[in-house]
Order: C-alpha cells, then sequence, then structure tokens
C-alpha cells in the first residue's frame, strides 16, 4: 500500500534541508496605526512594525477605502453572488473597469480575483488566440507571467532580463507576418529594475509585436495619476495590454488587464479563469475604486513614500550596509546565503519587534538571498532610523562584512547573478 502520508512528509522535509520551508508569522493589522501589528507569537502577543508589506502606499487603513468598504457591505452585503457570467456582474465592477481603463489610456478593462490570476489567465487566452504565435518574455519574469505563458501553448522565446540586444536578435530571428507578443514587469520586484519600456515599445513597433506590461509593483506609485511607470514616461497609448493589482499600492484585492475593447471582449469571453470564477464582491470594488480615485488625485502619498525610500536607502548606505542599486521603491538588502538570511529575519522579528521577511530560492536565484525592505509613507524618520540601528545589530551579530567604497559594485553581483525559477513571495 502506498503510504502517502510519508511521501508529503518527504517534500516538506526536502524544504526545511535546503532552507526553503516557508514560516508565516501570525499578524494583526492594527487599524490606523499602520505599519503597526500585533505578532501572536509563541510567547504572547506583541506589537511589532512591518516592513514588507506590499500595500506600498497603506491605503489598506486610508479612511476613504474603510468608509467606502464598510458602507457597501451595508448596501450590497458580502457576496458577488456568482460569476459574472451568472449574476456577478455588478455595478461596482463596472464603475471600477471603467475607472481602471480610464487610469491607463485605455478602451476597456476587465478585473480578476488577483493579479496572479490576472497574469496566468489573460496570457495563456491571449497567446492561444494568437495563431501560430511566439512570445517573448523577459527573464525575470514573475511565475504568474510564467505559468500564463506556459498554458498558452504558444511558442515562447526567454531573452535576458532587460537585454534590449537579445530580444531585437530574437525578434529578427521571426518571420515579419508571424503573431509575437512581448511580454515584460515595469518595476521587478525582487531587484527593484525598471525595464527600459520605451525602447521596448519601439522595437516592438518596428517588428510587428504586441506588448503586455505587468505593473504590479507600480501601479498607484508612479505617474502623475498612479497609473504607473509607462503614464510616468508618457507610454501608456503605445503599450497594447497593461496588467495591474489592486491588492497592493491600492490596498485592496483583485486584478485586471486594461486595453483595447476588442482584446479585453476576447478575453473575457474566451478565458476559463474568467469565465468559471466568482466575481470580485461588490464591497471590495467599491473599496478599490476609492482608492483608485483617491491616488488618482492626490500625489501626497506617492511623495512621502518616495522620501522615505530616498532616506532609509541613504541611512543603510551610511551604516555600510549593502543595497541593491535601483530607482524604485524596492530595498533589497543582499544577504547571499538562505539560512543566514532566515536567522536574520528571526532575529530582528524576537529580539527587535521588525518583521521582514526574507527572500530566498526559488523566488531569487541560490546565492543571491536577501531581506527586502518596502517603507511605505508611514515609515517615517523614527521607524527609519530604529530599522537600520536593528538591522546593523544582528547583521554585526551574525558576522556578516559590512561594505566600503565599493558596496555598489558588490550590490551589482548579486544583481546580475543567473536567473532561476522565479516568483513572488
Amino acid at each position: 500500500m502506498t503510504n502517502y502520508e510519508r511521501i508529503f512528509r518527504t517534500a516538506i522535509a526536502q524544504l526545511r534541508n535546503e532552507r526553503r520551508y516557508r514560516e508565516f508569522a501570525d499578524l494583526e493589522r492594527i487599524p490606523g496605526r499602520f505599519p503597526r501589528a500585533h505578532w501572536h507569537s509563541p510567547a504572547g502577543l506583541r506589537e511589532v512594525v512591518v516592513w514588507c508589506s506590499n500595500d506600498y502606499l497603506g491605503m489598506g487603513q486610508h479612511p476613504a477605502v474603510i468608509s467606502a468598504m464598510t458602507e457597501a457591505v451595508e448596501k450590497y452585503g458580502a457576496g458577488a453572488g456568482g460569476t459574472r457570467n451568472i449574476s456577478g456582474t455588478h455595478h461596482p465592477a463596472v464603475l471600477l473597469e471603467r475607472e481602471l481603463a480610464s487610469l491607463h489610456e485605455k478602451e476597456s478593462a476587465l478585473l480578476f480575483t488577483s493579479g496572479y490570476v490576472a497574469n496566468q489567465t489573460a496570457l495563456a487566452t491571449i497567446g492561444r488566440l494568437l495563431p501560430d504565435g511566439v512570445i517573448f518574455s523577459d527573464a525575470g519574469n514573475h511565475n504568474s507571467i510564467i505559468e500564463g505563458i506556459r498554458r498558452s501553448d504558444a511558442r515562447k522565446a526567454i531573452f535576458r532580463h532587460n537585454d534590449l540586444n537579445h530580444l531585437e536578435e530574437l525578434l529578427c530571428a521571426e518571420t515579419p507576418a508571424r503573431p509575437k507578443l512581448i511580454v515584460f514587469e515595469s518595476v521587478y520586484s525582487m531587484d527593484g529594475a525598471i525595464a527600459p519600456i520605451a525602447e521596448i515599445v519601439t522595437l516592438a513597433e518596428r517588428y510587428g509585436a504586441m506588448t503586455y506590461l505587468d505593473e504590479v509593483h507600480a501601479v498607484g506609485m508612479y505617474g502623475a495619476h498612479g497609473g504607473g511607470i509607462a503614464e510616468r514616461e508618457g507610454l501608456a497609448s503605445r503599450i497594447d495590454v497593461i496588467q495591474g493589482t489592486l491588492g497592493k499600492a491600492f490596498g485592496c484585492i483583485g486584478g485586471y488587464i486594461a486595453g483595447n475593447e476588442a482584446l479585453v471582449d476576447a478575453v473575457r469571453s474566451y478565458a476559463p479563469g474568467f469565465i468559471f470564477t466568482t466575481a470580485l464582491p461588490p464591497a471590495v470594488c467599491v473599496a478599490a475604486l476609492a482608492a483608485v480615485r483617491h491616488l488618482k488625485s492626490s500625489s501626497a502619498e506617492r511623495e512621502a513614500q518616495q522620501r522615505n525610500v530616498r532616506e532609509l536607502k541613504e541611512k543603510l548606505a551610511a551604516a555600510k550596509l549593502p543595497v541593491l542599486p535601483n530607482e524604485s521603491q524596492i530595498v533589497a538588502i543582499p544577504v547571499g546565503d538562505a539560512e543566514i538570511c532566515k536567522q536574520l529575519s528571526d532575529r530582528l522579528l524576537h529580539e527587535h519587534g521588525v518583521y521582514v521577511q526574507p527572500i530566498n530560492y526559488p523566488t531569487v536565484p541560490k546565492g543571491t538571498e536577501r531581506l527586502r525592505a518596502t517603507p511605505t509613507p508611514q515609515h517615517d524618520s523614527r521607524l527609519i532610523g530604529e530599522f537600520v540601528t536593528a538591522l546593523e545589530a544582528v547583521w554585526r551579530e551574525s558576522g556578516l562584512p559590512f561594505v566600503s567604497g565599493d558596496a555598489a559594485a558588490q550590490a551589482r553581483s548579486l544583481e546580475s547573478a543567473p536567473a532561476a525559477i522565479r516568483s513572488r513571495a
């Protein structure tokens, strides 16, 4: 007889042996006090400061968002009532899709239950609809993109991360008449690199390719209205499909794509991951709509976040702690060893009340393990100083070397390590 339990226990033991087993901290965010949270630790309840939230602007606790959701629950109830095809196309979803289409200068938008599902479903569907098509994918793309391309059954060509010459070589190798789709991200979440969007779009136009841009780690935070890096660079109208999330800078949950009406309607009509999934609840859509509208008109949150990101990077450099160089909100602190990275994270939490998750393989390649901090507008100078002091202490106690004038070079060597399987934590 097959011992099924032993199969699963062996699989988990393998993860533990490789220092890849994921442990979750049991947290309760404290209303009105973000980024503070209560940690249900083995020793009891403790207050900690969260430094690794993807609620990049703290909109999950913004009064306008909470008020909108509370009123919507009273008005509409808890659930959506079914799939969009059956009974789940409620008016708040329609309004939110219109707002997202406007945000990205597109004719139409389509909601999904998460950003992951949006990528996986949309790319699989678009790829299947392109006759004899080929998809060009950046080597650093997220796992949801990789899975979507796999499910499309289209031929794929992987170009080196942000390498325009390699992308052009691959495009040149295809016949002009063959349908082509270039898929890339604006902000790569594990190293903070920003894609050369204008150059990629130019190549796409030259070789007759469509473009699909993942703005998950940029929407809300860049551009005059929070439309992402493409809006900031004045390029949104030249991108065929923009994909985003409601679960990060907008502080809610859900994902979406935006594009021309025919493309979005085709995905809506053919995608199993949309057709057969219960719709987002009305209250979620109303809350997300409030967040999108607020960030379209307010730059205060974006400006405060950018100030705090700069301050954290400067203070880490002054403390001679390594930071991967980038121009985004991602503060990646390279460690280079899975076990030590986990130890640093544990000590920060248990000894200093600082919660920042270790980023290990397969999220990043082996040998490039890191801590990843994401300052928000609410991480003020005092919290930044406390974080740097705590990290400096556990870094020294762990025997890790501090960096000197060649810190940037050391960080770049980690940043340019060979690509491996990618997936966000």
